[in-house]
């Protein structure tokens, strides 16, 4: 389907699909009734948004099938994919690790060694083994590999894991951590022939980073003493300088200010002391910096 819009690949069903959509949304992107269909037009933005395989995304942006796509880093890199990363997305966090039957964990990662292991992501794993001097039995399983175990197909596993429920369901637990993975945006090269496409695909990623910014930000107000400014000023892990504002009353102001999200509940009460009051922490949902 050739019609100059930039074609993005996202997994068609699975943990990453709504993440990727929501992203999208908060981008100003509108995708419909994508449910039934593989292919979608947005009505707003030159962008086809092609829904695939998630094991196959890597090969089709590899290829230029696609131009672009999210993925996995677990399978960009099990598939030994030629792409470069524009951007790492800040959600599908996972962890590939090993894990062992609960009454046979082993104690150190020797103890590995020799064991028959099974897993869906051999070329990981072998990597794995290799930097640690370690010799196993790698046993390649599509899927269920968390029952490999039970069955006595294997000693031990090699999989995704998250909230580690699946692992606690077959009597299994985390032992060693193999790889860290998080959704990524992808191209095969950094510019397209079509100029056209490299305006879009700069636009998108200045949508994708204002939306990544705010999604790590909050937006800080609250009405202080004035004689304590400066030592508020100096608590305040501002992203750059904070507003101040005159109030009514020539003894106080109001300041206003962004702040990583995570560092609000450390300075709470070092603000409380200094005299700050009203303190609100509002969410933003695009920031341009």
């Amino acid at each position: 389907m050739e019609n100059g819009n930039l074609k993005l690949a996202l997994q068609k069903k699975g943990r990453l699909t709504d993440k990727s959509l929501e992203l999208l949304k908060n981008c100003g992107i509108d995708i419909e009734n994508y449910s039934e269909r593989l292919v979608v037009t947005s009505k707003n933005y030159k962008i086809d948004v092609l829904f695939l395989r998630d094991d196959d995304i890597p090969e089709y942006v590899q290829d230029g099938v696609a131009d672009i796509g999210i993925v996995g880093e677990n399978v960009i890199v099990e598939k030994k994919a030629k792409v470069t990363y524009l951007e790492k997305l800040g959600y599908g966090r996972c962890k590939l690790m090993i894990a062992a039957p609960e009454n046979s964990l082993p104690k150190t990662v020797k103890d590995i060694d020799g064991k028959r292991i099974a897993t869906s992501y051999p070329s990981i794993l072998t990597s794995y083994l290799n930097e640690n001097n370690l010799t196993a039995k790698i046993i390649e399983i599509s899927g269920s590999v968390e029952i490999a175990p039970s069955l006595g197909v294997a000693d031990l596993i090699c999989d995704i894991v998250s909230t580690g429920n699946t692992l606690t369901m077959n009597k299994l637990k985390k032992s060693f951590s193999v790889f860290d993975s998080e959704a990524v945006l992808i191209s095969a090269n950094s510019k397209f022939e079509d100029d056209s496409k490299n305006e879009v695909l700069k636009d998108l990623l200045r949508r994708i980073r204002s939306v990544l910014t705010a999604k790590n930000s909050k937006y800080l107000m609250m009405n202080i003493p004035k004689e304590s400014l400066k030592k508020i000023s100096e608590i305040i892990p501002s992203l750059k300088s904070p507003t101040i504002l005159s109030l009514a009353d020539e003894k106080m102001l109001a300041v206003h200010a962004v702040i990583p999200s995570d560092k609000f509940w450390h300075i709470i009460d070092d603000l409380k002391r200094e005299g700050a009051s009203g303190i609100l922490l509002l969410p933003i949902d695009n920031m341009i910096v």
